[in-house]
Parts: structure tokens; C-alpha cells; sequence
């Protein structure tokens, strides 16, 4: 072959494959921009971030314009992310302009293989960080931006990142950037506006397994720790019945089972009406992500605990308890297995919580036809009692050994408690833990000071007092107090650059030992002309947890700003100050003002 041939030759094939090349990577080369920062990648997931000046409704600002696949997702609130600070975040920092908070798109729903529900930002999205103000000298800027949180696919999670970038924009050329459109957040609490609900697929189950799966669960609830109080009420029960006539009592356990099943399927009905009528479904763990919920599991097994340990009584309704004839016999016996039903359920997880997330990855009949197996399952070991009268010959006799068992089952039941209580946050969890053991006191005195012959008057002058104990305490240490300030943890680099760029920097050192540090919060942070003032002037808020020696904010304290250790000590660096203006005790939220007025 001539060499002209060869030439011709490659010539020939270059023309060929370099278009299959180019066609095969055009979707790259729209994807990613030049200028597009990586934030993570897995696998075939992806999402980048490029930023740049624009104007939201004749507002100018900086725009976050991310891009990427649907699976990989950042968190949009802190009480679903995998941790309180790994939300999406963004810090916008110069010396001559003064950032607004960041204007964040609608989330989406995203369900893991369990069905629990969690908010966040995925595919293309596009955040804005409008300019408050500028100084008179901005004709251009530089910009420090900070961008950090967690990515997550429906697999896996990496590493939290922290990106840190700079940017220079040409602030007297505002009139002239590109205009941009953003959705407005979602209203809190309203999960079914917005995107429609990203849903994931779910474990890979056949029919039949997630059937059998969710009669094992049902099976498990009976030995759930959180339905123990009433086992004996419901055996003491089933023994009554035993005596009645062979039809009366087998009729009487059926409607037990009815009200086992009745409750799993008001569950049925309500995740219908959320899939119909909302476009979302009823994850097993969502309940759980609300405080108010958690708090009241919390006081419940702490008020069951207590009577296991034989502080007070546990008396039912009459109608439940059975007594009153024969209709009452049987709306009782409904009763009785409804009660069950729900006291079983906050207790309930893995095997549970694996078929009831299989079924809210299908439609809603095949998920009514699970959870309503799972009532089943919940049913049968009672409907076997009936069945076979035999058996109630074989229970245990009463005894001492029934105390001991209630004693166990109580402390069981606070370890329970105390396993819940941590899911709250701090601000809410201190209270919930002063109001039970106050409740606890409350239930001693009417239960144990007084007793079945006692006369009227002395139980009511005993009772009464116990009952405004526990109206009192709950009226000072239950209701929710929203946090009004965004509190960073410690972090010393992130101070230093702060101090670097001349922002404000507000340190409050605590710990959870201090009873002195809850003061302040209270009289000086939940003060929302404190609050406003730390957002007006681009404060950077950071809350030191001094708890042990070894944290690095004790060590800061004692070693960098030379503090003995006393609590609580409050900090504000102005910008180009070189020392803090100091604070020590509670008594400063009138100097703390005018210091942040004055910024």
C-alpha cells in the first residue's frame, strides 16, 4: 500500500469514528459545563454546580445552579437528614456585600426501601442567594462561597462534602445579568405540594414473600415490649370467656381478633386516602420524625412503666373492661383487641417495617392486602386460644413470679423510653425528661399515698394537688420552642474564615451539664430581637459543646482564649477586631444587643 493510500486510509476511518465519538459524548459535554464544579459521583450518579450573578425578580444575587441524575440527593431539612448539620447548606461571604439567606427550590419526596419519607433536592435544581446590600465601593466583589451537606442514592451514602470556591462578579454590571426563575419553597409540613413524590422501587419481593413476611410481622407484634402492660388484661380475659358458654366465647374472641384487624385497617384506609386523594403514601417510620409523636410514646411508656412497678393502677373503661351485658361484652372484646393493636405498634420494627415499606412501593390494593395480612398475623395466636379451649389449662398459675415479671417488663419498658427520648433534639429533649420523672412523682402520690379506703376527702386533697402537678409541669416543660437561631457547631477553621473575611462571629460555649447555659438560651437566644439582629448583620452563630475535657471547643477555650473553664461564656468577634467582646454569666442580652446594632 502507497503511502498516499495509507493516508487516504486513516483519513477514511478517523471521518468515521470521530462523530461516533462525538455523538457518544454529547450528552456529557451538555451535561457539564466547563466551568461546573463536582460535588459526587457514584457509579453512573452524578451532580455538579455551577454558580453565577443573576437577578431573581429584579433582585441581583448569585444563582446555584445544580445538575445531575435523579437518584443521587442532597437533604433539604435537618431532622431527616442523616445528621442535623448534613442538610444542604449554603455560606455566601464579601467584604463589600451582605448576603440574604439562600431561597431554596420546592423539595421532593424521596422513599427509602423501609417507606420512610424524607425531603430533598435531586436531578436539576437551581438555589438563589439574593444580595441585602452593598457598600458604596462594590463595583466588584469576591466572593468566598462555602456549599456543604451529604449526597445519597437509593443505595448508599458518601462521605459528607465541603466545597469551598471563590468567585469575582461585577457588581456594577447587576442590571445586566441574566434573569432567573425559582419555585418557592414548600409549606412546612405539606408533603404532597410541590414535585410529584420521587418513590423508590423497593426491595425485589414476590407477592407471596411480602405476604408471608408481613404474617411473621404481625406474629412479632405480640411480643413486642410496648403491648406487655395489657397481655395479662387480655389472657385475664380470654379465661373469662372460657367460662361462657362454647358459642358466647368463641364469638367473643372473634371480636378481639375483629378489633385486632380493625385497627390495621383504619391504617389501610388512611394510606389509601394519602395515595388517591395526596399523590404520596404512609411510610412506617414518618410518624416517628415527628416530635410530638415521640414525645407522646415517650410519656406513655414511662406512664406504663410506672404502673408495671405498681405506682397506679391501670384501669379500663367498662365498655372495654366488659362489663354491662352482653352488647358491652362484645364492643369490649372489640376494644380490647383495637387497644392492643396500638399500644403493639411503637414497637414495632425490622421485620414490620421491611413489609410495610415493601407495600407502600405498590399500588394501593396490594398494599391494603398487606397491612391488613399484617393484622392477621397480629390475630392468630388469639385465635388459636379459642379455638382450642385446652390450651388456657396449660397457662402459667398467678404467683410471686408474675410480680417479678411486671417489674422487668416496666424497666424494660424505660429503656424503651429512654431509647425514643433521643431522637428528639436537645432543646426538647431536656423537658420531656424533667416532665416524666415530675409525672412519675405525681403518679406515686396518687397511687401510693392513698388507697382503696381512703376516705373521699383525703384522696381528693391528695389527688387533686398530683394532677395540677403534672398540668403544671407539662404547661412549662412540653411545649415546643422553635429554634431561633441556625447554630453551626464548632469549628475553628470555619471561625478563622470567617474572621478572615470580616464576618461577625458569635461563639456561645455550653455544655450539657450546665443548667446556667439553658438560662441563657432562654432569656437571651430565644429573644427575636436577638435572633433578627444575628440574621440582619451576617452573624455567623456557632454553639461550642464543652460537655468533656477532650472536645476540641474546651480544649479552644481554655488553651486559645484562656478561660478557666466556667459556664456559660459568650463571645462576639466584630470584624477586624482582634480580641472578642466578652460576656460571662446570664444577665447580658441588653450589652449583646447594642454590640450587634452596632456591627
Amino acid at each position: 500500500m502507497t503511502r498516499d493510500k495509507r493516508l487516504a486510509h486513516y483519513r477514511l476511518i478517523l471521518a468515521i469514528t470521530l462523530p461516533v465519538l462525538a455523538l457518544a459524548n454529547l450528552d456529557a459535554f451538555a451535561s457539564e459545563p466547563a466551568d461546573a464544579i463536582e460535588i459526587a459521583r457514584q457509579d453512573q450518579e452524578h451532580s455538579s454546580l455551577r454558580i453565577q450573578p443573576a437577578r431573581l425578580d429584579g433582585m441581583p444575587g448569585l444563582v446555584f445552579l445544580f445538575f445531575g441524575t435523579d437518584d443521587l440527593h442532597y437533604y433539604a431539612k435537618s431532622e431527616t437528614a442523616p445528621a442535623a448539620d448534613l442538610k444542604l447548606t449554603i455560606v455566601v461571604v464579601s467584604d463589600v456585600l451582605r448576603f440574604a439567606p439562600p431561597i431554596f427550590p420546592k423539595w421532593r419526596i424521596f422513599r427509602d426501601p423501609t417507606g420512610a419519607g424524607v425531603e430533598v433536592y435531586a436531578g436539576d435544581f437551581t438555589v438563589f442567594v439574593p444580595i441585602a446590600s452593598a457598600s458604596e465601593d462594590a463595583a466588584t466583589a469576591l466572593v468566598d462561597i462555602t456549599v456543604r451537606g451529604i449526597t445519597c442514592t437509593s443505595q448508599v451514602c458518601l462521605p459528607p462534602f465541603d466545597v469551598e470556591t471563590r468567585v469575582n462578579i461585577d457588581y456594577a454590571a447587576a442590571d445586566t445579568w441574566p434573569a432567573v426563575t425559582i419555585e418557592s419553597p414548600a409549606p412546612e409540613g405539606t408533603p404532597g405540594e410541590g414535585k410529584p413524590p420521587m418513590v423508590n422501587a423497593g426491595p425485589d419481593y414476590s407477592l407471596a414473600f411480602a405476604l408471608l413476611l408481613a404474617l411473621i410481622a404481625g406474629l412479632t407484634l405480640n411480643v413486642m415490649p410496648c403491648v406487655w402492660p395489657v397481655l395479662p388484661l387480655i389472657v385475664m380475659r380470654i379465661v373469662q370467656q372460657a367460662k361462657d358458654t362454647r358459642g358466647r366465647s368463641f364469638t367473643l374472641g372473634l371480636a378481639f381478633c375483629a378489633g385486632i384487624l380493625l385497627f390495621f385497617a383504619a391504617l389501610a384506609g388512611l394510606n389509601i386516602i394519602l395515595q388517591v386523594f395526596y399523590g404520596t403514601v404512609m411510610g412506617w417510620g414518618d410518624p416517628f420524625r415527628s416530635p410530638t409523636v415521640i414525645t407522646g410514646l415517650v410519656i406513655l411508656l414511662v406512664f406504663l412503666a410506672m404502673a408495671m412497678f405498681g405506682l397506679v393502677n391501670v384501669a379500663l373503661p367498662s365498655a372495654i373492661a366488659g362489663a354491662g351485658g352482653a352488647g358491652a361484652g362484645y364492643f369490649g372484646s372489640v376494644g380490647m383487641g383495637f387497644l392492643a393493636a396500638v399500644l403493639s405498634t411503637p414497637c414495632g420494627f425490622g421485620i414490620l417495617a421491611a413489609a410495610f415499606g415493601w407495600a407502600q412501593t405498590q399500588h394501593w390494593s396490594i398494599a391494603t392486602v398487606v397491612i391488613l395480612t399484617i393484622g392477621i398475623g397480629m390475630a392468630v395466636p388469639y385465635a388459636i386460644l379459642i379455638s382450642v379451649p385446652g390450651l388456657l389449662s396449660r397457662l402459667p398459675r398467678p404467683g410471686r413470679w408474675m410480680e417479678l415479671v411486671k417489674q422487668a417488663i416496666g424497666f424494660t419498658l424505660l429503656f424503651i423510653a429512654a431509647k425514643f427520648l433521643l431522637g428528639l433534639s436537645d432543646h426538647r429533649r431536656d423537658g420531656v425528661l424533667y416532665f416524666c420523672v415530675l409525672m412519675a412523682v405525681a403518679l406515686w402520690m396518687w397511687g401510693s399515698w392513698v388507697d382503696f379506703n381512703t376516705p373521699r376527702s383525703r384522696k381528693f386533697a391528695v389527688r387533686l394537688p398530683a394532677v395540677i402537678l403534672v398540668g403544671v409541669c407539662a404547661w412549662a416543660f412540653l411545649p415546643a420552642r422553635a429554634e431561633m437561631i441556625d447554630w453551626q457547631p464548632w469549628d475553628a477553621a470555619r471561625i478563622d474564615n470567617a474572621r478572615t473575611w470580616r464576618q461577625p462571629v458569635l461563639i456561645d460555649f455550653t455544655a450539657d451539664w450546665c443548667l446556667n447555659c439553658v438560662v441563657v438560651d432562654k432569656r437571651v437566644y430565644s429573644d427575636p430581637a436577638v435572633a433578627d439582629l444575628i440574621q440582619a448583620k451576617n452573624v455567623l452563630p456557632i454553639r461550642a459543646d464543652t460537655t468533656e475535657n477532650d472536645y476540641p471547643a474546651t480544649i479552644a477555650l481554655k488553651e486559645v482564649y484562656q478561660e478557666p473553664g466556667t459556664l456559660p461564656v459568650n463571645m462576639l468577634f466584630a470584624p477586624g477586631a482582634d480580641e472578642p467582646v466578652r460576656w460571662r454569666g446570664t444577665n447580658f442580652k441588653d450589652e449583646l444587643i447594642k454590640a450587634l446594632d452596632a456591627l
